[in-house]
């Protein structure tokens, strides 16, 4: 197929604090110095049926398109009736129903309607569970797959800030895990929820810190094998092109990852004062190290296990939304993570092609991987759902 990429770059010049060092990955800043630095931002291409044939998986897997034309898709979630689409932009909750059979959604009902900013979603024991950035809410799902019985469940989770997207599911101890951003790119939060997973206790509806030290874990999931839970999590911005990497963590109650004096493993962030009574050299030596890091500011969004008994089962998938804070464009791609022994050893591309050069036709949001390995991404740049599947 013959597509003209139409090659467009729109720089903003900004002021930086960081060392040149900062350029080789995975490196922090040593020292405080001042330098121009350009942003690229890829020029945006409305989607075509025939993009589909730019877009590689691996052999054996075929890609096409399950729905379209759905506006700015963020979350999913499948469950045997159909899939569930939260639209954070619209404040509403999409069901997608494929009535013959044929891989694509021919029926589509909104089944939440006036939820500002919903984007978190999970089902449970007949239940299905909303939030946005403050508020959980819990309906009761119909034998048709729509929704009734709303119930609020609390509205205090911190102001939205720079990071309004919750997530959320049920953890196998059947508590609900939410991950809360921080409120802003880079700085010391007042809220103590703020850069965190919380645990919420579905009895009492209380929650309790799990882990801090957490910019913006929005994706995160446990190993269907080891029922470890795993969160890969967004770096902040403005420190260059190359640092501060995007993280693996496993996550275990009460530990704290760094952020905002150290990332990765242990590397200390030196553009930042220390913290309150303490080096942050030597207060970063009781965090955690990270497990695997990646390239800077490719955003990770969904991340997912494949559940067992599939063909990658015990891998996982990250799906990177794609840069905005970074000369050249990275991301906007879906990536497989191998475990090993319950352990990540390599990443691989799982779906690419939606970035080419200094263009982009999609950026994968939300994933939901069905009990029989199919994996649903959804595009929020253009309003595409895809499906990838075993040929």
């Amino acid at each position: 197929m013959n597509l003209k990429l139409i090659k467009k770059s729109l720089p903003m010049l900004g002021a930086l604090a960081f060392s040149p060092v900062a350029a080789q990955r995975g490196t922090p800043p040593k020292d405080i110095v001042t330098i121009k630095h350009t942003t690229n931002y890829p020029q945006h291409l409305d989607f075509l049926p025939e993009m589909v044939n730019m877009l590689k998986v691996p052999a054996g897997w075929l890609v096409s398109v399950a729905a379209s034309g759905l506006g700015k898709p963020r979350m999913l979630y499948h469950t045997p009736d159909g899939l569930y689409v939260t639209r954070r932009d619209t404040g509403d909750v999409l069901m997608l129903k494929d009535t013959d059979g044929d891989s694509k959604f021919e029926e589509i009902k909104t089944v939440v309607a006036e939820f500002k900013g919903v984007h978190g979603i999970t089902v449970k024991d007949g239940m299905m569970y909303l939030c946005n950035n403050n508020e959980l809410r819990r309906y009761k799902i119909n034998p048709d797959g729509t929704l009734t019985n709303k119930e609020m469940l609390f509205n205090d989770m911190p102001s939205a800030g720079q990071h309004p997207n919750r997530t959320m599911d049920f953890g196998p101890d059947g508590k609900l895990y939410i991950s809360i951003g921080t409120l802003c790119n880079d700085c010391k939060e007042s809220d103590r929820e703020a850069a965190t997973i919380v645990q919420v206790d579905p009895q009492t509806w209380k929650r309790r810190i799990y882990a801090s030290g957490l910019r913006n874990t929005i994706g995160f999931d446990w190993h269907p094998q080891s029922d470890e839970l795993w969160g890969i999590d967004n770096g902040g911005d403005a420190k260059g092109d190359d640092w501060p990497p995007e993280e693996l963590n496993q996550i275990k109650d009460g530990k704290n990852y760094g952020y905002p004096f150290a990332y990765a493993k242990r590397e200390v962030d030196r553009s930042r004062e220390d913290p309150a009574g303490d080096s942050k050299d030597k207060w970063v030596q009781t965090t955690e190290p990270s497990v695997m890091e990646f390239q800077a500011h490719m955003a990770p969004i969904a991340f997912q296990f494949f559940p067992a008994g599939t063909a990658f089962s015990g891998d996982a998938l990250i799906n990177w939304h794609g840069s905005w804070n970074r000369s050249k464009a990275v991301g906007f791609k879906v990536q497989k993570i191998h475990f090993e022994n319950g352990k990540p050893v390599a990443s691989e591309d799982f779906l690419t092609g939606f970035l080419k050069g200094s263009t982009r036709f999609g950026r994968p949001a939300g994933m939901a991987i069905t009990t029989d390995g199919k994996v649903y991404i959804s595009d929020d740049a253009n309003g595409v759902l895809y499906l990838v599947k075993q040929n």
